[in-house]
């Protein structure tokens, strides 16, 4: 069984997925002249606009930051690790063109999520489901996306992550990790039970402080190790193009490692960023499309560059041939071997001493994965509700009963899988989660290429209303000829 689904991810995350996501990416950021760029001020002014008024919903800054939460986590230490271990130096050049150029794809899921937004209560729910079957009127298509992603959400991605703080923890504390899979779990169950609005508030919180935190902790070391920092830039660029003298011939890993990993850490395309974003209360959807589009730009180019930085000026990486197994780079630390959450400890240790680069790498880890399982969980619970509501389950007082009972349900299994994974490492999980993710990346990137139409017309919208001098666009979906915006049409009467 392991080699069948080790098969079928490869054949998921084959080229053609790779060059599909940078082919949107280029598509989406010269379809919208490269608003990633153009509209850089207004991304971050938008960012902590908050308008008092708002009584449903969640704030642009609180949906940012849950959706930042999703995006960093144990990718931006672990996967950076692996980009540079299998990819070489040059992997994180092309972490970073699929950040800048991905900004533009994170832009388009996102404004589409909050065209075709549905509001059930005081909350709003939408993502690719919900705009592939208001938009492309393509039924089957969102129920298969929606299925795929309530399995991979609940079940698959979240073992993962409570398994990188079980083993973290129990390697430097020497707690037992049932245990620590015990209180994440029982921190897990008290965020979620919530919902949305006490996981945006601790996302709110938390994130942003761990995110400046590390980079910070970063900085410390880049400053210690100065004069390293220009040749890890130039191995960096060497590399990225087949230029460097021992990595030369590695330069399709380089891209491959770069581009996966930095969309399993951005985000940007698979399809999981706009479910967020369709939660915000905005006066225009381009608001927050603009708003997500910034977060690809703090979780690559800031966090995980952080982290490969701090390795490659510290030396603290190996890079082993993707084909034989052979190291082509050996790092002076003998015990590095595989690329992991080692090689960022051992950077760290340089600075900090032995013991605690350990220590604050477990910190960090725990509060990036952490946050990251609690956006899984709201990812999971959006799909959920869009399935029961294509049963007709949550349109009477009995249905929605039934729905949250169902909700209930999912919670529990949801914290089983955080315990399962803390208590027991299962390889299979991982292939099962990066199968799925790469599932979620195929449909959603095709879905909004085939709705790109709508990204760029509504955002000549947004700007065409700026130059006429109107200080906050509104959105007005039947001036523009867009059909199924269901909430912003009763929003208009």
């Amino acid at each position: 069984m392991d080699e069948i689904i080790t098969f079928l991810n490869n054949c998921v995350w084959s080229w053609p997925l790779v060059g599909l996501c940078l082919a949107a990416a280029v598509y989406f950021s010269i379809g919208t002249r490269f608003v990633q760029v153009r509209h850089l001020g207004e991304m971050i002014r938008l960012l902590f606009h908050n308008d008092k008024s708002r009584k449903d919903g969640i704030s642009s800054f609180q949906a940012f930051a849950l959706a930042l939460s999703g995006r960093v986590g144990t990718g931006n230490i672990v996967g950076v690790a692996m980009a540079i271990g299998f990819g070489g130096p040059g992997a994180i050049v092309w972490m970073w063109i699929i950040a800048f150029l991905g900004s533009g794809t994170a832009y388009a899921e996102a404004t589409l999520a909050q065209i075709y937004k549905q509001k059930r209560g005081t909350q709003f729910r939408g993502g690719p489901a919900y705009y592939i079957e208001k938009g492309l009127r393509c039924k089957w298509l969102a129920v298969a996306f929606a299925a795929i992603t309530v399995l991979v959400c609940s079940m698959f991605l979240p073992p993962i992550h409570s398994n990188s703080i079980a083993m973290s923890f129990s390697n430097t504390f020497s707690i037992a990790p049932w245990m620590i899979g015990v209180a994440v779990a029982g921190l897990i169950a008290l965020v979620v039970i919530g919902g949305v609005k006490r996981i945006s508030r601790v996302a709110e919180l938390v994130t942003p402080f761990m995110a400046i935190a590390y980079i910070l902790l970063a900085v410390v070391v880049l400053i210690v190790n100065a004069p390293a920092v220009p040749g890890a830039f130039r191995d960096m660029v060497l590399s990225a193009f087949g230029l460097h003298e021992a990595l030369g011939g590695i330069m399709g890993a380089a891209i491959a490692w770069g581009v996966k990993r930095g969309i399993y850490s951005n985000e940007a395309g698979q399809g999981t960023a706009p479910i967020v974003a369709a939660a915000a209360k905005v006066d225009h959807p381009v608001k927050q499309g603009l708003v997500q589009g910034f977060s690809v730009y703090v979780d690559t180019l800031l966090v995980c560059t952080a982290t490969a930085i701090m390795l490659l000026a510290t030396k603290c990486y190996n890079v082993i041939d993707p084909e034989t197994g052979a190291f082509l780079v050996q790092s002076d630390v003998a015990s590095l071997g595989q690329p992991g959450v080692e090689y960022t400890i051992a950077a760290l240790s340089t600075l900090l001493g032995q013991g605690w680069g350990g220590i604050v790498i477990s910190i960090t880890l725990f509060f990036f994965a952490f946050t990251t399982v609690m956006a899984y969980y709201y990812y999971a619970e959006t799909n959920l509700v869009y399935l029961l509501t294509k049963m007709k389950i949550g349109r009477s007082a009995d249905g929605l009963k039934e729905e949250k009972r169902l909700i209930y349900i999912l919670r529990v299994v949801f914290v089983g899988a955080v315990l399962f994974g803390s208590l027991k490492e299962a390889s299979i999980i991982w292939s099962l989660g990066d199968m799925g993710v790469g599932l979620m990346a195929w449909i959603n990137i095709i879905a909004i290429l085939l709705l790109s139409g709508k990204t760029f017309r509504i955002l000549k919208d947004y700007e065409r209303q700026q130059k006429a001098g109107k200080k906050n666009p509104v959105f007005d979906p039947k001036k523009i000829g867009i059909e199924g915006a269901d909430y912003w049409e009763k929003e208009m009467e």
